[in-house]
């Protein structure tokens, strides 16, 4: 058999940035940087935006390609990721360099059941899609009869052949993206960032939709160890292979909660420090250039989630909250976790500020006058105040 003519690309392809009209290219630009920040520490590849296409090409050998496309699948923007041959010639060349390549899925002592799939986006070449399928599927059925039969159902192996303009293209793997949005063009938000399952999903979501994120962590030392902080710290690293580089304000929140826990009634507490925590967000927020605040909050999950005690919260703060697991199932989150890799992190167990001095039956349907006599006396601006000079940044 003739020796290959090939060159082996990546194929990435894109999906909703393709909808995007006058401000499209801004859109490619950020997905294509996104991508090169990436892969930087694996090696040099050229990146090219044609047709709707990323093609990404190594421009060395050394690079690890099952490590460069799961990298690339994780972006945000991306839809799915192939390996592909991709080479130019005539009919006779396209069925050659399709046999060669159903040769390298071969596994030895195993019959493979395949079947070919054909796109002609040429319409003047001379065979149709489905001809196309039946002469390469046949050349590469005559050329392993042993290894390979014919399964148009339920195959182990389909080969999807390309015929574009000027090129072919010849594979067998599609790896699923997250889709979305790339990473930047979404503006900045600030997420409330605890050691539990929601809020590392509610900032995947949000990176989803194209928002860069920085996060804000309160800490409770002695009452929560160091644990709990390093447990955080590795959940916001590990979100950093979608949302890429994060900065995570650690805010000492010790004294503030002593302080709420002194003077708040217990059944109020929970609330108390929810809105002492949106307040000094809110004020990390507008410093770091961030429009929103992000919570992994889900309604009625917790009794201060209900709807009375999330408005009542929200009220504190002018910037809009976004709570993108609002009307999530607690399963779906989960789901969600385990396959974006923070769910094994997430339920190490070492508890946050949250979990402290928490009332054994707390309010339910707090009202703003609850909240406000649950607040009197308190030096609000003050304890903010202190609160905000103790908090350590850390860049990931």
């Amino acid at each position: 058999m003739p020796a290959t003519r090939h060159e082996l690309v990546i194929l990435a392809r894109m999906g909703e940035i393709t909808l995007k009209g006058l401000n499209r290219g801004a859109f490619e630009r950020r997905l294509v940087s996104n991508i090169s920040r990436r892969l930087k520490l694996l090696g040099s590849f050229s990146i090219a935006c044609r047709q709707s296409r990323l093609w990404i090409e190594p421009q060395a050998d050394q690079a690890d390609l099952e490590d460069v496309m799961r990298r690339v699948a994780d972006v945000f923007g991306i839809v799915s990721v192939s390996p592909v041959w991709r080479f130019k010639g005539n009919l006779d060349m396209l069925v050659e360099e399709a046999v060669a390549f159903a040769g390298t899925l071969l596994q030895p002592g195993r019959t493979l059941s395949f079947k070919v799939e054909s796109r002609r986006g040429n319409k003047q070449f001379p065979l149709t899609s489905p001809e196309i399928s039946s002469r390469v599927g046949g050349a590469v059925l005559r050329a392993y009869p042993e290894q390979l039969r014919v399964d148009v159902h339920q195959p182990d192996i389909t080969l999807f052949i390309e015929v574009q303009h000027d090129y072919f293209l010849v594979y067998s793997r599609i790896i699923h993206g997250y889709r979305g949005l790339p990473v930047g063009t979404g503006g900045r938000g600030l997420l409330l960032l605890s050691g539990g399952i929601d809020s590392p999903v509610a900032g995947f979501m949000m990176a989803s939709r194209g928002m860069e994120l920085e996060a804000v962590y309160f800490h409770a030392f002695p009452y929560t160890s160091d644990l709990a902080k390093d447990k955080v710290l590795e959940l916001a690293e590990l979100l950093t292979a979608y949302t890429g580089r994060m900065t995570v304000h650690v805010v000492n929140f010790t004294d503030l909660q002593i302080t709420l826990r002194d003077h708040c009634p217990p059944d109020m507490l929970t609330i108390a420090s929810r809105r002492m925590m949106m307040r000094i967000a809110e004020g990390i927020a507008h410093n770091r250039d961030c429009k929103v605040l992000v919570t992994g909050e889900s309604l009625g999950q917790v009794a201060s989630q209900t709807l009375d005690a999330l408005c009542t919260t929200d009220r504190v703060v002018q910037m809009p909250v976004f709570r993108p697991l609002i009307g999530l199932d607690k399963n779906d989150t989960v789901d969600l976790a385990r396959r974006i890799g923070t769910y094994e992190t997430s339920i190490q167990p070492y508890e946050d500020c949250c979990t402290v001095f928490v009332a054994k039956h707390p309010r339910t349907h707090p009202s703003l006058e609850d909240a406000a006599a649950a607040e009197a006396g308190l030096d609000i601006a003050g304890l903010v105040a202190a609160a905000t000079q103790q908090i350590e940044v850390i860049s990931l």
